[in-house]
């Protein structure tokens, strides 16, 4: 086993690919991008160790997958991309400003789930919102918001404010297929996976599974259900390479994550705290909470006063300082993401937070400080990257070696 650094590995490129976006003579590289499996996970267990045997922990960024891909994707920090949260403050633009005209309404029709209902299909259907958008925030609430990922970020031009990795392999007439629960479960996409390598049908193989991450919110403290599931995952993902290196010999494959997953062992009510501050939304102040972390927009003198002193008082959370959050990478100059961010220690949620629906009580969770070891990503390949290999943001360089070779 290979942990750190080493030498640079070959190209497998014996010729260009062909113009056409085929593979030609190009070499075969597939990589598996799996959801929360962090390396408190795989560090002490039998996980294709026997194939991918370059393995090492990577610092992940703070946050969730939405700004974790995105840097995986193109090798920048969130403020770079872009990408972070889902919802930032964007009153000026935000497609849903029409709202503002219902405000009249009570909550229990306004804020109820047959209108949260109907602005999620609308955001979808109408607004360009994206499949995936849902309207976790209160529609009284929404003029002041705009949505990030309008676009798939799986696909050339999904990422807002830089190139991807896909971009890169358009640029390069690179073949490529891409593989995500958009469109399939992930037994369905190592089944498709299976059949394009078969065929040849590109070069670079693409595959993100993600229903490991929904398995470990709910089992992430259950040791003997962890060696099951991976060990299933394991089998499937051998035979897939197995089967490459039939079709090419020099084939590799490079699995990764986006993050880890903790155990959750409390509930801290902040947002009951918060309200009960006498404050008025969003006259005074904004707000949205994440099940790690609170982000407020701050208008009035009186808020951020009150805000921040509440915050202070809160032993299971900190408020992140400008100099920190500019250290992880999250220095945006117009605070779209929050003028304040305050995060909890690990293993803490946010009761009834806006992510969580009624019957949603995650036994584990992500989101946490970049700096505890259950946030750490994996990174495990069949081949040396021949490069260092820290943070998530290094996984953009592996990826583009199958633009170059």
């Amino acid at each position: 086993m290979n942990i750190g650094n080493g030498l640079r590995a070959d190209c497998l490129t014996e010729e260009p690919a062909a113009q056409n976006g085929l593979p030609g003579q190009r070499g075969l590289h597939i990589f598996v991008l799996i959801d929360a499996l962090g390396w408190e996970f795989v560090k002490n267990r039998e996980f294709l160790n026997d194939v991918l045997t370059y393995r090492t922990p990577l610092r992940t960024v703070l946050g969730f997958s939405s700004g974790a891909i995105p840097t995986i994707l193109t090798g920048l920090p969130p403020a770079r991309t872009g990408h972070w949260n889902l919802f930032y403050y964007d009153p000026q633009t935000s497609p849903f400003r029409w709202l503002k005209y219902f405000n009249f309404l009570p909550d229990r029709l306004l804020d109820s789930r047959v209108a949260r209902k109907i602005v999620k299909e609308l955001g979808k259907r109408v607004l360009g919102m994206g499949p995936l958008f849902e309207c976790f925030v209160s529609p009284r609430l929404m003029p002041w918001f705009n949505w990030i990922e309008k676009h798939d970020i799986y696909s050339p031009g999904g990422i807002t404010g830089a190139r991807s990795i896909f971009d890169e392999l358009v640029e390069t007439h690179t073949g490529f297929r891409v593989y995500t629960y958009r469109d399939w479960k992930d037994n369905e996409i190592l089944a498709k996976a299976r059949q394009d390598i078969s065929a040849r049908e590109a070069s670079v193989f693409f595959l993100y599974l993600s229903e490991i991450d929904h398995f470990l919110h709910f089992h992430c403290d259950e040791p003997h259900s962890v060696d099951e599931i991976l060990a299933r995952y394991a089998d499937q993902l051998r035979a897939l390479y197995q089967l490459a290196q039939n079709v090419n010999p020099s084939a590799s494959m490079t699995i990764f994550s986006d993050h880890g997953m903790a155990p959750v062992r409390n509930r801290y009510p902040l947002i009951s705290e918060i309200e009960a501050l006498g404050l008025r939304s969003p006259d005074d102040y904004l707000s949205v909470y994440d099940s790690t972390m609170a982000r407020f927009w701050l208008f009035s003198a009186r808020a951020k006063e009150a805000i921040t002193a509440a915050l202070d008082r809160i032993p299971c959370g900190k408020i992140l300082s400008r100099s920190e959050l500019a250290a992880l990478g999250l220095d945006f100059p117009d605070n779209r993401y929050g003028d304040l961010i305050f995060l909890l220690n690990p293993g803490w949620l946010i009761s009834n937070n806006n992510f969580s629906s009624g019957g949603w009580h995650p036994l584990g969770m992500h989101g946490y400080h970049p700096d505890d070891p259950s946030s750490d990503a994996i990174f495990l390949s069949s081949r040396d990257p021949g490069r260092p290999m820290h943070s998530i943001a290094d996984v953009h360089a592996s990826l583009r070696e199958a633009v170059e070779c």
